[in-house]
């Protein structure tokens, strides 16, 4: 059994008492004991012997059918061993949290019509003189059994249904409840494919696996082939998994798809659904009733047993890797249940990561390109501003409002970019140099004037804004640097005649608020929109012909070796919101620094070429991806104990392999935020020549680390770690 507890094993059990080993299949969820508790475990496989001599019973059976088929559950073992992860807590984080919780699959069953063997044997103009029932028989013919979901969405009648099983030509059967169809104005057709377009197409074969990095500009039609691909997979009668990196895509995305295909069953899996909304489509979509499946990290783990194809939007992002828990990539899953699968997978992105776009260039990818913007659209113009010297109003110059106030006027969007939220990013006390820091983080509190508070962004610790000095009692605070709210009110106060809309995590905390939102945007209005890098991300607002980055240098100077990349990603993906319609568009870039050379090389000659110095920069310093990478976290509100811990653990890998110029070794040293909701986190940093040299060594470290003996403390191992924080 696969029971959701940090240790790296399976649990021996007997059968529920009054059922026997054959009344069971590997894949169900079982109720079962553990220490003192109940938890909800997966079968895994059956035995006939165990090396326990006492077992006890499991306590009850959940699922009738299991909801794990073979594939699905190699697929999670295999993760669980490249992870180093505990199986049992992999399985847990690939259900939805109602079915994590025990509530039965078959809470959300329903009838499916499908058609019996005289059915299937009929044409489809057999039924020519009843209209409706041919309809219906069509459908059936064509796309197999139906949820009443589905058929009531296209408007089939239950008299209709009975017609056809009174003739004996359909039967219902009890299976997964199908999420009702996402609302869309109307169905889109198709665009024509421009000559790139096609090309692209065209190398993504559907009948086998294969990897294909495509390259392409904002706004050059990555989106088109995305749906295209989909049509072709949805013809052979296989599913299509699409993952986007944040919950905010995914209403926009889903309406085009919708759009596109409104006659298919989608399923959305993202935190935002309530519990009962995502077990819905978790079901429908392990089922095979789901032909199309969109979600975020977490959907990679679903089981798919129509898998055609799959599809990562935004591959450079950050959100899909897990931080906490299970570490996974679910961009680098994904490569693996394509592989399972025999099924084409698709990276797309403007701003490749530096690994996909490595495996690109060394052949392990197909590397596919989109050159030009799709349509009308033209690539926008980016000058660099610089502040130095300058006399700024709340971090804008002169000249940068100048041109905002220059766009509005003449009907057009502006976005502006600040990647803080909140006022300001601290209070200090003029007179004694006072900091409100967070006494939970190594981190200062973040202002937050319109609710009046002070607040961490990184444990949620608050507290209410002060006045005065807690130190010395003076009253001249000053908020030190800017945030979105800051600019808002500047921005709301300079240009009053049109609609400041901020988009931060603030502003976006409820369901389908990033859509109501951006609403007024995409109807074409002039506006202001202000925001963090929710806005950089997958958004079409053809009116947006000026982006304004107030500060480019963040990232320059981090002591984290993806910093930089972070950055040229983020930079390029903003600037590429502008002039996605047929207007022209401009960016302007405020900077410090104008003259740093990474920046230079973005704005000259593209990301591509930047990105391309810095594989070459981290060959140089053997950094990923030219090297695999491990990190041995440890966090305790003692920082001695977890700075010991990481000292034998280090000490027992050198033991099993020694440091080599093929493997080396780096720490015990502190993280980058090292203390954290009042625990002081450190790593030890392996790196090797070869990913099959970590993984043995890892799995001995975590044998070790199990019988550790100090509960205070907590370790994991990160395999292909992506933050140093």
């Amino acid at each position: 059994m696969a029971v959701p507890v940090p240790l790296r094993r399976l649990f021996d059990y007997l059968p529920p008492e009054g059922l026997a080993p054959s009344d069971l299949i590997p894949g169900q969820r079982l109720w079962v004991p553990f220490a003192n508790r109940k938890l909800v475990a997966v079968l895994v496989d059956i035995v006939s012997d165990s090396p326990l001599e006492q077992l006890k019973p499991a306590v009850e059976l959940i699922d009738r059918q299991p909801l794990f088929d073979g594939p699905s559950r190699d697929f999670l073992h295999w993760a669980a061993d490249y992870y180093q992860a505990p199986v049992g807590e992999i399985y847990a984080a690939a259900l939805p949290v109602a079915l994590r919780k025990g509530k039965p699959a078959d809470h959300w069953a329903e009838q499916w019509l499908q058609l019996t063997v005289e059915g299937k044997g009929l044409p489809e103009s057999a039924l020519a003189r009843a209209p409706r029932q041919q309809a219906l028989l069509q459908l059936l013919l064509r796309r197999g059994a139906q949820s009443r979901t589905q058929l009531k969405a296209q408007g089939h009648t239950t008299a209709t249904i009975r017609a056809l099983e009174e003739r004996g030509l359909a039967e219902c059967s009890i299976g997964p409840t199908v999420p009702p169809p996402i609302p869309s104005a109307e169905s889109s057709p198709a665009p024509e494919l421009n000559p790139e377009q096609q090309q692209v197409l065209e190398a993504i074969p559907t009948d086998r696996f294969t990897v294909s990095l495509l390259e392409g500009t904002t706004g050059s039609g990555k989106t088109e082939v995305y749906l295209r691909l989909m049509e072709r997979v949805l013809a052979e009668g296989r599913q299509a998994l699409l993952l986007v990196p944040e919950i905010g895509l995914t209403p926009q995305t889903l309406r085009r798809i919708a759009a596109r295909f409104p006659d298919r069953s989608i399923a959305a899996l993202h935190s935002g659904l309530a519990e009962g909304e995502r077990a819905q489509a978790w079901l429908s979509a392990a089922a095979g009733q789901a032909d199309i499946v969109i979600g975020t990290r977490s959907a990679v783990l679903t089981p798919l047993p129509r898998l055609g194809a799959v599809i990562v939007d935004e591959e450079h992002d950050g959100s899909f890797k897990q931080q906490d828990g299970v570490r996974y990539s679910a961009r680098d899953l994904a490569v693996v249940l394509g592989r399972n699968a025999g099924a084409p997978v698709l990276l797309g992105s403007a701003t490749p990561s530096l690994e996909s776009l490595h495996n690109a260039l060394t052949g392990r990818y197909q590397h596919l390109r989109l050159r030009n913007r799709a349509g009308n659209a033209r690539p926008p113009q980016i000058h660099i501003v610089p502040t130095l010297g300058q006399p700024l109003e709340e971090g804008f110059t002169p000249q940068v409002l100048r041109h905002i106030g220059d766009t509005l006027s003449r009907g057009e969007q502006v976005l502006v970019f600040i990647n803080r939220r909140g006022f300001a990013p601290a209070l200090a006390c003029d007179d004694c140099g006072w900091l409100a820091d967070c006494p939970h983080c190594s981190s200062k509190l973040t202002m937050h004037r319109r609710i009046r508070q002070l607040r961490c962004h990184h444990c949620d610790y608050r507290r209410a804004l002060v006045d005065s000095c807690p130190q010395c009692h003076s009253r001249s605070l000053s908020a030190l640097g800017g945030g979105t709210e800051r600019s808002e009110e500047l921005l709301g106060q300079r240009f009053a005649d049109y609609p400041v809309i901020r988009v931060d995590r603030d502003t976006t905390a409820s369901k389908q608020a990033l859509d109501r939102l951006l609403a007024p945007a995409r109807e074409g209005e002039p506006c202001l929109l202000l925001g963090t890098q929710m806005l950089a991300k997958g958004h079409h607002l053809p009116r947006v012909t000026l982006v304004v980055i107030q500060d480019a240098d963040g990232g320059l100077f981090s002591a984290d070796f993806r910093a930089p990349e972070r950055t040229g990603q983020l930079l390029e993906q903003v600037a590429g919101r502008a002039g996605r319609g047929d207007l022209p568009g401009r960016v302007l870039v405020q900077s410090r620094y104008p003259q740093h050379p990474l920046l230079q090389l973005l704005l000259e000659k593209g990301y591509g070429a930047f990105a391309r110095q810095l594989l070459r920069d981290r060959a140089v310093a053997q950094l990923p991806p030219h090297r695999a990478m491990a990190l041995v976290r440890a966090e305790c509100e003692e920082p001695r104990w977890a700075e010991e811990f990481l000292e034998a653990a280090r000490a027992q890998m050198q033991a099993l392999a020694p440091p080599s110029p093929q493997l080396s070794y780096l720490g015990p040293v502190p993280a980058l935020l090292e203390r954290k909701s009042g625990r002081f986190r450190f790593y030890v940093q392996v790196t090797a020549e070869r990913r099959g040299q970590l993984q043995p060594l890892l799995a001995r470290l975590c044998q070790w680390a199990e019988g550790y003996k100090n509960r205070r403390l907590r370790w994991a191992v990160d395999m292909d770690a992506q933050e140093l924080s």
